[in-house]
């Protein structure tokens, strides 16, 4: 876990170079999700073309993940900045370029067994 994590954070940070800050990039593992990690980000930049973002972010990921690293990610997931649940996550942990860890929570209406968030802040409150 812990190569994945710093290949993740590394990806995080590349990323926010090139596009811009992200508002969250966060790791989750949901409950249900048989030890599948899910990536959530959010960001304005993503917002403008997700599409064109969830392909830049796949295409990032594969090319600096191993096989086995990429059998262990379900999904990316998009949270809107106006998701009214990412305020309440960015006041309770406030990183950027980081890892926070957190257990046993819920999120955006899922039950978390594990987390790592990356990045979680509030650029509107900034």
């Amino acid at each position: 876990m812990k190569k994945l994590l710093e290949k993740i954070s590394a990806i995080e940070k590349e990323t926010s170079l090139e596009k811009g800050d992200y508002n969250l990039f966060a790791l989750f593992l949901r409950e249900e999700s048989f030890n599948k990690w899910d990536i959530l980000v959010s960001a304005n930049w993503i917002d403008k073309n997700k599409e064109e973002a969830l392909k830049y972010l796949a295409q990032k990921i594969q090319k600096e993940f191993t096989g086995e690293e990429l059998a262990q990610i379900s999904r990316i997931v998009i949270i809107e900045k106006e998701n009214s649940d990412l305020p309440a996550l960015q006041q309770a942990i406030n990183t950027e370029h980081g890892t926070a860890e957190i257990k046993d929570s819920n999120f955006f209406g899922l039950q978390i067994k594990h987390a790592f968030l990356i990045t979680s802040k509030n650029r509107q409150a900034a």
